[in-house]
């Protein structure tokens, strides 16, 4: 399966794939709005047996064919929230 991907301009390690080139208009508001102006990233061909980076090609496949997208986060948001915590923290001592 073919798949389009498109990068967040304003939140770092967000993507979106999408089944449909055109798919960009189907997508949910909150969705767009986590995206900004999304940057088109790349085309890829998806299947089963494919590696990809940080997902499961699996799980990309099957939200690609039920809802025609698929969100990839970034995967240290936790981190990135403790250090924000911790830094504030240490602001209130």
């Amino acid at each position: 399966m073919q798949c389009y991907i498109y990068r967040s301009s304003i939140k770092e390690g967000l993507y979106v794939y999408l089944a449909d080139e055109d798919g960009l208009e189907t997508l949910p508001q909150p969705v767009m709005k986590q995206l900004g102006t999304p940057e088109f990233s790349m085309t890829l061909e998806l299947h089963p047996d494919k590696a990809l980076g940080q997902e499961d090609v699996c799980v990309v496949l099957k939200n690609l064919k039920s809802q025609g997208f698929h969100i990839q986060m970034p995967r240290d948001v936790e981190h990135q929230l403790e250090a924000i915590a911790r830094k504030a923290t240490l602001n209130r001592q």
